[in-house]
């Protein structure tokens, strides 16, 4: 059962689904303005709470009607159990159409550790395997820079993947630059991928050639540090030297300094 009436919005209450909107998002702003013009023609559903509302859907018209200046809002006020009020909920938060993949992520991840819904019951409501959902909670715990490339849209969630494997940081982050402002598909970023674990400067993985799912896998082979020069070789192109720790730090530690040191005097034959 519902009833249609104007509610003041300092009455509703967004609840535990309260989202943070962007100061720029073009979206409420345009929305904000046909409210100035119009106002506010889809009504927001809400239910009673204490002295209150609770906001079940419409949270971005809530927002854009706080920007148009709006004082009081229409509402379908709901009366159910807390079951449907929940499937209501879930339909507003989780397929609306701006939604961005991390946004997506952040809620699975909530509504999972929040143990408002089981791993089992995501599955079924986005009609997708459990393996799934696991993916979708671990994205939330992808580095940083991966993560805003995702939410402004600039990486898709399979190219940010691979980006996400990188642990050494400088290394990365170059890399997220580069396909934010260039464009990056996800066989690009597993060559990048591919280019790091066999210690290719960033530079030069930027260059590598997208992945063929078809062709056979070519075994890597690990590379390392020159104990003179520091510059990476291939191990089959370095010579094996049978040293210990202490005098591998003392040849390095020398190095510099022997550098620096002025060449031989050529003897005079004449």
């Amino acid at each position: 059962m519902e009833t249609l009436i104007e509610i003041p919005i300092s009455k509703i209450k967004a609840g535990e689904h309260e989202q943070r909107f962007e100061d720029d998002d073009d979206e409420i702003i345009d929305l904000a303005g046909s409210i100035r013009r119009v106002g506010l023609l889809d009504p927001l559903c809400v239910s009673e709470s204490g002295d209150g509302y609770m906001l079940i859907a419409g949270h971005r018209r809530l927002e854009a009607c706080k920007r148009a200046g709006e004082t009081i809002v229409p509402c379908l006020v709901k009366s159910g159990d807390e079951a449907t009020r929940r499937e209501i909920t879930f339909a507003e938060n989780f397929f609306r159409k701006d939604l961005t993949a991390l946004e997506q992520a952040v809620a699975i991840a909530n509504e999972f550790k929040e143990g408002r819904m089981t791993i089992e019951q995501l599955a079924a409501g986005f009609r997708k395997t459990t393996d799934w959902v696991r993916r979708q909670i671990a994205i939330c715990s992808w580095p940083q820079d991966v993560l805003e490339g995702i939410q402004t849209r600039k990486l898709s969630v399979a190219a940010a993947s691979n980006l996400a494997c990188i642990t050494e940081d400088h290394y990365r982050q170059m890399l997220v630059r580069h396909a934010v402002d260039n464009g990056a598909t996800a066989r690009t970023t597993a060559a990048w991928l591919q280019a790091w674990k066999s210690l290719l400067p960033p530079a030069e993985a930027i260059e590598q050639e997208p992945v063929d799912p078809d062709a056979p896998a070519v075994p890597m082979v690990p590379q390392s540090l020159c104990l003179v020069c520091h510059d990476v070789f291939r191990v089959d192109e370095l010579s094996h030297v049978p040293l210990c720790s202490h005098c591998i730090n003392a040849i390095s530690n020398a190095v510099p300094v022997l550098s620096n040191m002025p060449p031989p005097a050529q003897e005079n034959k004449n």
